[in-house]
C-alpha cells in the first residue's frame, strides 16, 4: 500500500521503518521541529536497537522515501494517511488532514497513531470530506528502548474502528505483524483512545501505591520486598508494576498521564485519585535526597555525591521528567557537588542543565564518578550497574553509603562489604568491620 506518515515521534520513525520493511511504499514527512538530519543525530533514536538500520535499509531499497518539508508531501495518491504527532501538534493535524484530503482523489483511510484527546479521531474524520473516507484510532503501544520489537512482534494492537471496510484496510497494512495469532483488539474509536489513557493511569496508580507501602514499610522497620512478593503472589494482583522506586518519568508515560488528567478536568469530573498519584510520584523523586539528608543529619554542604543513572529508564537516552532532575535541584540547593555517570543520557542532561559548577559528567567508567565521593546514589537501573566491584566501591566511597533508588541490590550482601544500604522500603547497616576480601 501507499502510506504517508507524518511526525517526528518515535512512533513515526518506527512505523516508517517497519511498514517499508515489509514492502509498503512509505513516504515519511518528519515534523518541522525535527527534520531528518536532527532525528538521525538524536541519541534517543540512535540507541533504539535495529531502528536506524531498518530506516537506512528502507531508503536503499526505495520502499521508504523522505520529505524534508511538509510541502514535499507525496503528490501522487495514497491509501493511508498515518499521523504519529505529539499532543502539542494537535492543531496542525486539522490543517494537514484537510490539505491531504483536498489533494486526494478517491478513498482514503486516516490512521491516528497520535495520543490526542478522546474523540479527536472522529473529529479528524470530519476533515476528510466524506465520500467513504474513514479515520481509525491505532493506539501508540511503542515501548522506548525496544520500539522495533514492540511494533514488529506486538503483544496486541488496540484498534478503534467503527467501519468494516476501514478495519479490513488496516488489518491488511498490519498483516505481516499479525500472523502467529490475531493480536488486533477491536473496539469503538473513543473507547480505544480512553483505554490508552486509562491503562497509563492504572500503571501509574500501582507504582504510586507501592511507593506509599514502601514508605510505610520503612517507618515500621519492614523489608518491603517481602510485602511486594506477598502481594504479587495474589492472583488478583500479580507482580507487574509493583516495584517501588524513586519515581517514574519519561516523555510518553508522564505526558499521557497528564493527558488523562486533562480529559478528567474537561469532562467536569475532577479525579482526586489521579491527583494523588501525580503528587506521590513527585514526592518520591525527592526520596533519595531525604535519605541522604537524614543520614548526614542535614549537614550536606561541601559534600560530594556520585550518581549512577540519569535516563528516565534503562535503554533510553532521554531525561524527560526523570527523577534525576528533581534530585539535582535539591542537591545543588544544599551545595552538594555531584559526579554523575550515565552511558547514554549525559548529552541530554548537559543540554538541560548546562555546565553547572557543581556537576561533573561521566559516560565511560562508572567508578570514575565515585572517586572522591562520600556516597553513591543509584537512580537508573542500567544492567551494568547490577553487579559492581564491591571491594573497589567500598574503598572509593568515603562514607560508604549506598542509596538504591530502584531496589536492585540485596541489602545484606551490600552490608557485608561494610557499606550502609538505604533503598526504597529496604535498609541494612554493616555489622562491625567487614571481613570480606
Amino acid at each position: 500500500m501507499r502510506i504517508q506518515i507524518h511526525g517526528s515521534e518515535l512512533a513515526a520513525a518506527t512505523a516508517a521503518a517497519a511498514l517499508s520493511w515489509v514492502g509498503h511504499q512509505v513516504h515519511w514527512v518528519p515534523h518541522a521541529t525535527m527534520r531528518w538530519p536532527a532525528l538521525q543525530a538524536a541519541d534517543w533514536l540512535r540507541r533504539e536497537p535495529d531502528l536506524l538500520d531498518r530506516l537506512e535499509e528502507g531508503f536503499e531499497q526505495g520502499t521508504l522515501t523522505l520529505a524534508n518539508g511538509a510541502d514535499e508531501a507525496a503528490s501522487q495518491g495514497i491509501d493511508i494517511l498515518w499521523l504519529a504527532l505529539s499532543p502539542e501538534q494537535r492543531e496542525e493535524a486539522d490543517e494537514l488532514v484537510a490539505e491531504t484530503a483536498g489533494r486526494q482523489q478517491g478513498p482514503l483511510i486516516l490512521v491516528n497513531n497520535s495520543t490526542f484527546p478522546v474523540g479527536e479521531t472522529e473529529r479528524l474524520e470530519a476533515r476528510l470530506g466524506g465520500n467513504g473516507r474513514r479515520a481509525v484510532a491505532l493506539v501508540d503501544m511503542i515501548e522506548e528502548g525496544r520500539a522495533w520489537a514492540s511494533f514488529t512482534r506486538p503483544g496486541r494492537w488496540l484498534l478503534g474502528c467503527d467501519d468494516e471496510q476501514a478495519e479490513a484496510q488496516v488489518r491488511e497494512v498490519l498483516r505481516a505483524f499479525n500472523r502467529r495469532r490475531d493480536v488486533i483488539q477491536l473496539m469503538p474509536r473513543r473507547a480505544a483512545e480512553l483505554t490508552k489513557l486509562a491503562t497509563i493511569g492504572m500503571l501509574a496508580t500501582r507504582i504510586s501505591y507501592m511507593n506509599e507501602i514502601a514508605g510505610l514499610a520503612d517507618s515500621l522497620g519492614v523489608d518491603v520486598e517481602y510485602v511486594r512478593q506477598g502481594m504479587g503472589a495474589d492472583s488478583r494482583i500479580g507482580y507487574e508494576y509493583l516495584y517501588p522506586g524513586c519515581g517514574f518519568g519519561g516523555p510518553h508515560f508522564s505526558r499521557d498521564l497528564m493527558r488523562l488528567a486533562d480529559v478528567q478536568e474537561a469532562s467536569g469530573r475532577h479525579s482526586a485519585l489521579l491527583e494523588q498519584v501525580l503528587d506521590i510520584n513527585e514526592q518520591k523523586k525527592e526520596t533519595l535526597f531525604r535519605k541522604l539528608w537524614t543520614h548526614f543529619h542535614g549537614q550536606l554542604e561541601g559534600r560530594t555525591l556520585a550518581i549512577w543513572g540519569a535516563a528516565f529508564k534503562p535503554g533510553s537516552a532521554r531525561i524527560d521528567h526523570a527523577p534525576v532532575l528533581t534530585l539535582l535541584e535539591a542537591l545543588w540547593a544544599q551545595g552538594v557537588r555531584v559526579r554523575l555517570h550515565d552511558p547514554a543520557a549525559t548529552p541530554a542532561l548537559r543540554a538541560s542543565v548546562g555546565d553547572h559548577p557543581l556537576l561533573s559528567l561521566f559516560d565511560g567508567d562508572p567508578y570514575a564518578a565515585c572517586d572522591g565521593a562520600d556516597a553513591l546514589m543509584l537512580v537508573t537501573e542500567w544492567k551494568h550497574y547490577w553487579n559492581p566491584d564491591w571491594p573497589r566501591l567500598a574503598k572509593l566511597l568515603r562514607e560508604r553509603l549506598l542509596l538504591d533508588g530502584r531496589n536492585i541490590y540485596d541489602p545484606s550482601h551490600v552490608a557485608s562489604w561494610g557499606l550502609t544500604y538505604r533503598g526504597i522500603g529496604r535498609r541494612a547497616d554493616p555489622q562491625g568491620r567487614s571481613t570480606r576480601r
